[in-house]
């Protein structure tokens, strides 16, 4: 009679499953608690017509998925870390500002405030009602408080809900983006994970979701402590296909916006060069040969990335689960970065 032993989920893992089983009810109360204040800064957005968009990991990942949904508006925006805007910044004026920071006490956001000539126009996103960050700058407080476990993954959901309030004070309109948050989204990772199996590393790739490619590299980096990163779709044509090859895992997002068509081109150049491929796809287009496709209904923009990003979670939660036995828990790092 054979054994079989029953795995303990690691610490870690547990922790993140407790932050995304509440996510999408959070992210709903951020929208929803947050009118006032995100009213306040679409008029500063509306008298300024630029927005600059500071953050560090999965707040500036958050920063460059959204950075095309602001120009979309006619909005000069643009997505920095904040590391970099201290090292070599980029005028502040006539510009309105966004400081994200889900703990409101990062190293960067500390030092930045403390050399900052005005606070005009400057804003917060946070998810800490009592961090520096809140009681330094007019914020936008997202509901739950701070995230406890390492990765991000509800302060990501909370961050776009706040900028889904911000994006609907300047006129957007909501429903779609609320609708995808509400919905269940269960889609079967098993092929996607099989797939991924041998790769000693994952490359994700986008046009106008790359913000959530980002978002999930660093997710993928921190837990399965691979050396996954990402490059906008363009980026990874311009050379770095030399490294395709079994080893090495591909995850494109294919929206349903005018980039597909590139996203579709890259898909298939990646099949070809016999790389294990991954798409997320709310393009509404055909499956491409040779990918496991993780299919949602026809969506883009934030309703493109409310569908995707909690299956994305939960592969990338699978996929490091997989690679070491107490992914979940640093080893090199700490959850509010104090140091630079």
């Amino acid at each position: 009679m054979t054994m079989t032993a029953t795995r303990i989920r690691p610490a870690g893992l547990a922790a993140i499953d407790r932050e995304m089983a509440r996510q999408h009810a959070d992210a709903r109360a951020s929208f929803e608690h947050n009118t006032a204040m995100s009213a306040q800064v679409a008029a500063s957005i509306r008298k300024t017509g630029r927005l600059l968009l500071l953050g560090m990991g999965g707040s500036h990942a958050v920063g460059r998925a959204v950075e095309p949904l602001y120009r979309a508006l006619g909005i000069d925006a643009l997505a920095l870390p904040l590391s970099e805007q201290l090292g070599q910044p980029v005028p502040l004026d006539d510009r309105t500002v966004l400081v994200t920071s889900q703990s409101g006490e990062s190293a960067e956001v500390v030092r930045w405030f403390a050399q900052a000539a005005s606070t005009t126009d400057i804003f917060g996103l946070t998810l800490e009602g009592r961090s520096f960050l809140a009681r330094t700058a007019p914020c936008l407080v997202g509901a739950g408080g701070t995230e406890l476990a390492f990765a991000a993954t509800r302060s990501l959901t909370v961050t776009f809900a706040l900028h889904l309030a911000i994006l609907a004070a300047l006129g957007e309109d909501p429903s779609a983006a609320l609708g995808a948050l509400d919905q269940k989204h269960d889609n079967d990772i098993t092929h996607a994970l099989a797939a991924l199996e041998e790769v000693t590393t994952i490359v994700t790739s986008g046009r106008r979701l790359q913000g959530v490619a980002e978002a999930l590299a660093l997710g993928l980096t921190e837990l399965s402590r691979l050396p996954c990163f990402s490059l906008e779709g363009g980026q990874l044509r311009h050379g770095p296909m030399e490294m395709l090859g079994p080893k090495i895992g591909v995850i494109l997002f294919r929206g349903n916006d005018p980039t597909a068509e590139l996203v579709t081109a890259m898909a298939l150049s990646v099949a070809e060069a016999g790389a294990p491929l991954v798409i997320f796809d709310a393009s509404g287009q055909s499956p491409v040969a040779g990918a496991v496709t993780l299919s949602f209904k026809p969506a883009s923009s934030l309703a493109a990335i409310f569908a995707m990003l909690p299956v994305a979670q939960r592969l990338m939660i699978a996929f490091a689960d997989s690679r070491v036995d107490n992914a979940g828990t640093p080893v090199r790092s700490t959850k509010i970065t104090r140091s630079e």
